[in-house]
């Protein structure tokens, strides 16, 4: 189990401080969740990790699922022992992976709609790639193209097998071009699904429930209430934030006012680093995000200065001169960008290691800001 307590809200804005106690230690919040999808922050191990100032990472439920499987992790000592990561840990629940793996690779679109799309996702319809049901969702593995049933019942089984802190509610997250009539008969079976998932598990992890809702006002304020009235540990925030960041706000804003004030707000797969100060304002206590890591794959590393494409030739100069990470303490850009450009891992390593370094930082001074009454 958790406890959960703000020991220090904002004048000026939504913004809180609080501390999460966990099975595996304390968690200052508001705070990023770095991906470890497949048991691992790619290019980092565990004792690197630490070092980026992460306090929590978040493991994928379908992933591991399908490789190297919930029985094998569990007789390893659960996934803690199993990665080596000795703080605490959540794991998703499958939901996303019903819109990424079916609406959202359809239509090539993520969850803020950055460009119009004709055709919405009318109720009745089915991705081409999987089959959303009453009870659960047909996945097909990318592994070895095998179809699986995944349902609230399952996704609960699978989570206790992998003994995160922290799990999560199996749901829909539903595309941004969802029309209202398919969002509205959605959350229903989210609804439910949540509701399940209550019923079956049997752990002493802490279980958090998302609200859905889209973009539309009514529905995410229906979820909010309904969700924020059921027993959960904590809520997660999912779906869809619609045309902009501006619309994300508003969003966040109609779904955290109706949520019990005593618990923790996760907010699912968001945190651009432009992301963060809006997010953290509207009320959000933990966020998970790719960003960090998936651009650093891309030689791309975020400094004070902006965005650094280290794909490109670069001088003799420290990647950031404001950062104290042993990256800018110890190599420089000609260097970095010399190894990314040779193909060389090590440079993917690096810039991954700094970007977390970076993006950590940046919410802990944010977190310092809100405390001293600035934020």
């Amino acid at each position: 189990m958790i406890e959960f307590k703000v020991i220090k809200k904002s004048k000026i804005s939504r913004a809180r401080v609080g501390i999460l106690k966990t099975e595996h230690g304390e968690i200052e919040t508001p705070t990023l969740v770095p991906v470890a999808t497949q048991g691992v922050v790619k290019t980092l191990d565990s004792k690197e990790v630490l070092e980026t100032k992460t306090q929590i990472l978040i493991c994928n439920t379908i992933y591991l699922h399908f490789r190297p499987g919930e029985e094998f992790i569990n007789k390893a000592g659960g996934l803690h022992n199993f990665m080596n990561w000795k703080k605490p840990l959540m794991t998703d629940s499958g939901g996303f992976q019903v819109f990424s793996w079916g609406f959202g690779r359809e239509y090539q679109v993520g969850k803020i709609l950055k460009k119009e799309i004709e055709n919405e996702v009318r109720w009745g319809q089915q991705p081409k790639l999987l089959k959303i049901q009453e009870d659960g969702v047909i996945f097909t593995s990318p592994l070895d193209g095998k179809k699986i049933f995944f349902g609230p019942k399952e996704s609960i089984k699978v989570q206790e097998k992998l003994g995160a802190d922290i799990i999560f509610a199996f749901d829909e997250c539903t595309p941004p071009n969802a029309d209202y009539e398919y969002t509205k008969n959605s959350l229903l079976k989210t609804h439910t699904w949540a509701k399940m998932c209550l019923d079956v598990k049997k752990s002493k992890q802490a279980l958090f429930g998302i609200v859905q809702g889209g973009r539309f006002k009514d529905l995410r304020i229906q979820s909010a209430k309904f969700i924020g009235s059921l027993p959960f540990d904590g809520f997660g925030i999912g779906g869809e934030f619609g045309k902009d960041k501006k619309r994300m706000s508003q969003i966040l804003r109609w779904t955290i006012n109706n949520l019990p004030e005593n618990k923790p707000r996760h907010l699912l797969g968001i945190g651009y680093l432009e992301d963060i100060p809006r997010i953290i304002k509207e009320g959000v206590d933990l966020f998970d995000c790719i960003v960090p890591t998936h651009y650093a794959r891309r030689g791309i590393a975020f400094t004070s200065e902006g965005k650094i494409d280290l794909t490109k030739k670069h001088p003799r100069i420290s990647l950031d001169k404001n950062c104290s990470c042993f990256v800018c303490q110890n190599y420089y850009r000609d260097y970095i960008s010399h190894l990314y450009r040779a193909k060389e891992i090590t440079t993917l390593k690096l810039i991954t290691f700094h970007n977390l370094y970076f993006f950590n930082s940046f919410v802990e001074k944010t977190r310092e800001q809100i405390k001293k009454g600035k934020f």
